[in-house]
């Protein structure tokens, strides 16, 4: 039986490592459609086997989004079903169990390469530009020796044996015969030193444990899908029908990324776009309704929807034509779904924290909409001369709010606690008083100089809306070179390292 004679079933796998990114949810999305429009259902799993940077607030954050822009799940790790677990880090004895498979069948080893065997490795090959890539140095070690090293506990990897030569097809339900040749094909780590999968090994056990008939997934991983397709092989699986979706771009063209677009789904969330409105955009990302009418459902999307009609352009995500679209569904709204919409965007709950920081500083309640205006507003009116200080030149705060940005995208658990440690820690590595430090927050979060406590604010409105209007007070500022970066870069890990960065920093 093949994948197409099958109920279909998709999914979408993302990794909670950062906010939750509206690639995803444009994934999610064509994942959804194609399943429903076929009868069939749509998986959420989570693929969080990094350690370091996985974390429950952002699995939640994900499933959250996901559910707020309506795209249901049939199967997942907060409803359950019948192939659960569905977090790759309660399922390491099936990955286990499946790497045994593959080194008891011949094809793969145990890798013992030192990190700093593979750091030369890829000089050495960088220096004669050639193909970069793992050599095959213990692809072939004595069964005897390798028995030896692993009871002797030598720390290794698990890596997957690949052809050398010749070329591999893979079939794309969008771009027909994709032929890639072997020889471009590194020798991947399925198993890593901890005993934990790469995305490689996990991806393909978990798609056929759970059925999965068609992956829908980003362009990018049309280089992995050589690796994926001979591991279905060595197993003995039937494949899923591929389909590699265009990339979403930012206007000039280059990959979507924060440092241009506001990627975060709760950035939209926050800002007051309507969950309708991103999902229609979303819809219309290399795809287009058969009438090309610019407004539609997600369920009239479902019932219109066929796959051979995505563009293999990369689409553009342009941020002023989502802001049309959503105005456009503002507009078409009744009275009374309006104010439902507006009463949910500010929420009670909102609200009471915002209330909590002016009480003390307004006289009469109209005050509020001024002293309160700027946790609500999309963006802040800022100017070069808006963060003019007399202890601080232009470069020191470009270059303490990009580090601060830097340390802030990494933080793990937004509540003041941890912002005020981390600022107040930044402060003192570069010896700037904490007064005068936090001014260019000040003036970065409200548009002035004067505002209610700033940490506490920059809680309340949370990391998208904080990490966004410190890269448009970086960007008015004149942004950060590519010389200015790398400096920056350095005095980064100095201070990761806890050291002082006094000594480098810039005059006043």
């Amino acid at each position: 039986m093949t994948a197409l004679t099958k109920p279909v079933r998709t999914r979408v796998a993302p990794s909670p490592t950062g906010d939750p990114h509206v690639g995803t949810a444009y994934v999610a999305l064509f994942n959804v459609c194609f399943a429903r429009q076929h009868g069939g259902q749509f998986i959420l799993r989570i693929e969080d086997t990094d350690q370091q940077r996985s974390t429950p607030e952002s699995e939640q954050q994900i499933l959250s989004s996901l559910k707020w822009l309506g795209l249901n799940w049939d199967e997942g790790p907060d409803i359950g079903g019948p192939h659960a677990p569905y977090r790759q880090s309660e399922r390491s004895e099936i990955y286990k169990k499946h790497a045994a498979i593959l080194l008891d069948k011949g094809h793969a080893f145990r890798c013992f390469c030192t990190s700093e065997r593979l750091d030369a490795l890829r000089a050495e090959q960088t220096a004669a530009k050639g193909a970069l890539g793992y050599d095959g140095h213990c692809a072939n070690l004595p069964v005897a020796e390798v028995a030896a090293r692993v009871a002797a506990g030598e720390p290794h990897v698990i890596r997957m044996k690949v052809p050398r030569e010749g070329v591999c097809e893979v079939n794309d339900l969008l771009r027909g015969t994709i032929a890639i040749d072997w020889k471009e094909v590194d020798m991947q780590v399925l198993m890593k030193a901890d005993g934990l999968p790469t995305y490689h090994l996990a991806n393909v056990v978990d798609d056929h444990l759970m059925e999965i008939t068609h992956v829908l997934r980003g362009e990018e991983w049309i280089s992995s899908a050589p690796k994926h397709k001979l591991l279905y092989e060595y197993f003995g699986w039937d494949m899923p029908q591929l389909c590699h979706m265009p990339l979403l771009r930012n206007p000039d063209k280059s990959k979507l990324s924060k440092r241009k677009n506001p990627t975060s789904i709760t950035y939209y969330e926050r800002m007051g776009y309507l969950p309708e409105a991103l999902l229609n955009y979303l819809g219309r990302m290399g795809w287009s309704m058969p009438d090309e009418r610019e407004q539609f459902t997600l369920a009239e999307m479902i019932a219109h929807f066929d796959v051979q009609r995505v563009s293999l352009g990369g689409p553009i995500f342009d941020v002023e034509k989502l802001a049309w679209l959503n105005g456009q569904w503002l507009k078409s709204l009744p009275l009374d779904q309006f104010v439902a919409a507006f009463q949910r965007w500010a929420s009670p709950e909102f609200l009471a924290r915002v209330a909590s920081q002016i009480q003390t500083r307004v006289s009469t309640l109209s005050e509020a909409v001024d002293k309160a205006g700027f946790f609500f507003a999309g963006k802040v009116v800022l100017t070069p001369e808006s963060f003019t200080h007399k202890n601080l030149s232009a470069e020191q705060i470009k270059g303490l709010l990009q580090l601060a940005l830097w340390e802030l995208e990494a933080l793990r658990h937004w509540e003041h606690a941890h912002i005020s440690e981390l600022l107040q820690r930044l402060s003192g590595a570069l010896g700037i008083k904490l007064r005068d430090f936090m001014a260019p927050f000040f003036v970065s979060m409200a548009g002035t100089p004067s505002a209610p406590p700033v940490m506490e604010a920059m809680a309340i409105m949370g990391p998208d809306m904080t990490r966004a209007r410190l890269r448009e007070a970086i960007a008015v500022l004149g942004g950060v070179s590519k010389n200015e970066t790398k400096v920056l870069e350095k005095q980064l890990a100095a201070f990761r390292r806890g050291e002082s960065l006094v000594a480098q920093q810039p005059d006043a």
